[in-house]
This record gives structure tokens, C-alpha cells and sequence, in this order.
């Protein structure tokens, strides 16, 4: 009975101990503001990776299936950064008085699906699968971060090779391109979308994510 008895006090204790440290890594993201890295939060923590890795994901969790919370910590590959839920977009948007995502011509959608899905690549290269120009969407998109400049390919000219930004994955709420539905695996040019959310389903992405994956991928089929 002395046993058990001490076996439930260290498990509290141990449960006390975890909400403690979501309370500070909480305020670590709000004051960083910007991405913080794993290993910063070790370093401050001073826990190790283990522990620290298993604390986040469970803090992912339970910020997520928080209901009452209009905040929510997102990982971009091996950062971390608190940010505000997607399903209160609109209003922000009506604060802030912007449209940033409706904002993307068709144009730009399809173009940074193609960089999304073929970077590292070539202005050249994407006019090639759209068989227009793509002069102002690839200025629009670096001008929205979202796209960057990733080297020079080497062929005569070296040309400029594009490849997507940490902004298109925290935009997208995605960990990493990795959660981007495998084209290669998509037989048929009229199951497309089809196929896509149900690659989407099995990744457990929202509804607003997938909604803005689905946006991304639209026209992409050459």
C-alpha cells in the first residue's frame, strides 16, 4: 500500500513537473515570436533531446485539441513556433485589414505548386510545364517570400534554380515539403484532387490545411 502510494505521488509529481515546462516553452515561443529551434529550447530547458522532443510533440497535441485557444504551436522542421489557429484567419484578416492567401492569382497558385513539387527549378523550366510565362508570378511570390532563389544550375547561362521558403511551409502549415501528396502516385489526370485528399487524410491535416494544400495544388496536372 506504501508502495503505491508513493508510486501516485511521483507520478503528480512528475505530471506537475511537465505542465511546468509547457509554461515556460509557451513563453519561450511568444517572446522569440520568430522560430525557435530544438536545440535552443534543450539548451535553455537544460533537459535532454529526448525528453524535450517527447514534451513538444505532447504540447502540439494538447494546444491543438484545445478548443478554447485561438493559439498553436506548429513544427518547421526543426523549429518550433506558436502561432494563431487557421480557422480564426478571416478575422485577423479583417484586423489587419489583408488577404495575403486570396491574394495569389491563379497564375502565382499554379506556379508555386510547380516550384513546391519540381524545386529545385528554372523560370525557363516552369514556363515549360505551364506553357506561358511566369515573369510577374515568380516576382509576386518572392516578393511574398514564399519562393527564393536556390543557386545557379549548371548548364550555359547557369540560370537562376527556385526552390520554396520556411514562409510556404509555416504558410501552409506543413512540417516539411515530405507532407506534400506524392504526384508520382496519382494514375489518372481526372482522380487528381481525389487522390490528393485522401493522401491528405491519411497525414490527419485539418480541413483548413487541406483546403489551402488543395489550393497549392489546383491546375498543377501537365
Amino acid at each position: 500500500m506504501i508502495m503505491d502510494n508513493e508510486f501516485y505521488q511521483m507520478q503528480i509529481g512528475e505530471e506537475e513537473t511537465k505542465v511546468r515546462y509547457y509554461s515556460v516553452v509557451e513563453s519561450l515561443l511568444f517572446v522569440k515570436g520568430d522560430p525557435l529551434s530544438f536545440k535552443e529550447i534543450c539548451d535553455v530547458l537544460d533537459c535532454s533531446e529526448a525528453f524535450v522532443k517527447k514534451l513538444m510533440d505532447d504540447l502540439i497535441e494538447l494546444k491543438n485539441k484545445d478548443k478554447k485557444s485561438g493559439i498553436k504551436i506548429i513544427k518547421i522542421k526543426d523549429c518550433y513556433q506558436m502561432v494563431t489557429k487557421t480557422e480564426n484567419s478571416d478575422f485577423i484578416r479583417m484586423l489587419l485589414k489583408t488577404n495575403t492567401r486570396q491574394s495569389l492569382s491563379q497564375a502565382a497558385l499554379e506556379t508555386l505548386a510547380i516550384v513546391a513539387y519540381k524545386q529545385p527549378i528554372t523560370k525557363v523550366e516552369m514556363e515549360d510545364i505551364r506553357g506561358v510565362k511566369c515573369d510577374r508570378a515568380v516576382y509576386t511570390l518572392v516578393e511574398k517570400k514564399l519562393i527564393k532563389e536556390s543557386g545557379r544550375k549548371e548548364v550555359p547561362g547557369r540560370p537562376i534554380l527556385y526552390g520554396t521558403t520556411d514562409e510556404f511551409l509555416r504558410h501552409f502549415e506543413l512540417e516539411s515539403l515530405g507532407l506534400l501528396p506524392n504526384l508520382d502516385e496519382f494514375e489518372i489526370e481526372e482522380d487528381f484532387h481525389k487522390e490528393i485528399e485522401e493522401q491528405l487524410e491519411k497525414e490527419n491535416l485539418s480541413d483548413y490545411e487541406t483546403k489551402d494544400i488543395m489550393e497549392v495544388a489546383a491546375d498543377f496536372e501537365e
